[in-house]
């Protein structure tokens, strides 16, 4: 069994910070179970676009308001506590903290390692 907290995380390697948000990286591919779980906060006021070229993302949001918009699309959909919004075809998006801080639960298929870091089109790298 896999007990952990997020004042467990903190300050550790599982604690990951980027320009206007920070993920708590909750399980990873070493913890084997072939997704990776985050607690993300999106702090209000920032803009994110990013695109998981490599990964499918499911979100489900707890706390905070702000809206997803699909780059595709155009389209822009609210998103409050109670939301999920899942990226099924590597969807290019924008997230936007509008009220208070954008708090997220996020899975990611394939599970995270844990070093990625968004490159400059927002995506992460393919994993070897």
């Amino acid at each position: 069994m896999i007990v952990k907290t997020l004042n467990d995380l903190k300050g550790t390697d599982r604690d990951v910070s980027g320009p206007g948000w920070v993920s708590r990286r909750l399980l990873l591919r070493d913890d084997g179970f072939g997704y990776s779980l985050h607690d993300t906060v999106v702090k209000e006021g920032n803009e994110l676009t990013l695109h998981y070229k490599h990964h499918i993302e499911a979100n489900y949001c707890f706390g905070g308001e702000g809206e997803v918009v699909d780059v595709a699309t155009g389209r822009t959909y609210p998103l409050k506590a109670g939301t999920l919004y899942a990226l099924d075809r590597h969807d290019k998006h924008i997230v936007r903290a509008l009220k208070g801080d954008l708090r997220l639960v996020c899975i990611f298929t394939p599970a995270l390692t844990g070093r990625e870091t968004h490159r400059a089109d927002g995506s992460y790298a393919p994993e070897s």
